[in-house]
């Protein structure tokens, strides 16, 4: 038994082990925070707002930086799309004399021969494509004359016809998208 005695006087502290107070510590309450420790918080609260300053000049920086790259997106998607106007614009430009000749070919066709209808439909199908890729026609006819969309080829006197109205249609002009690929050639009234 007294071995288990023993062993519970090593396993308790002892009073005498344990100090009451520091060396260099005065008994008694603690003491108040002494006045060199203000400049501490004083420290701490400088690196705290410049911290913040930081944070807040980063996030600036972020956010110029996205609005920079969104406006760059965008800015490329345009050129993106515009050059894919231009490359379709030029093939189809290609393709209009052909459109016109067909045209001109079934204003003159006989009307007893059936494979005038192969070529209408020929160039129902030409057509349809050229619209698919965004091809309109110019409505000139009866119109006010307009540069941007007209070429005059001829001005001319015509009666119960207001001046400056197109009047005949020589060749039909295009648009793709919002570009004229080409003007219609006109007759203008007088």
């Amino acid at each position: 038994m007294s071995s288990k005695k023993d062993k519970m006087r090593r396993a308790e502290p002892e009073a005498e082990q344990i100090p009451e107070a520091l060396p260099g510590q005065a008994e008694g309450p603690a003491p108040e925070a002494a006045p060199d420790t203000f400049p501490a918080l004083e420290e701490l609260q400088k690196q705290l707002a410049e911290a913040q300053s930081q944070a807040a000049e980063y996030k600036d920086g972020w956010q110029r930086a996205l609005a920079d790259f969104q406006n760059y997106k965008r800015r490329t998607d345009a050129e993106k799309a515009d050059a894919y106007q231009n490359a379709v614009g030029t093939v189809v430009k290609r393709y209009l004399p052909i459109l016109d000749d067909l045209e001109r070919a079934l204003a003159t066709r006989p009307a007893d021969l059936p494979w005038v209808d192969g070529i209408e439909l020929v160039y129902r199908k030409l057509q349809t494509i050229l619209e698919n890729e965004g091809l309109k026609r110019i409505e000139a006819e009866g119109q006010p004359f307009d540069p941007n969309f007209h070429e005059a080829i001829s001005q001319e006197p015509a009666e119960g016809v207001e001046s400056g109205r197109v009047i005949g249609v020589i060749q039909q002009g295009y648009t793709l998208g919002e570009r004229v690929i080409r003007p219609a050639m006109v007759r203008v009234a007088q």
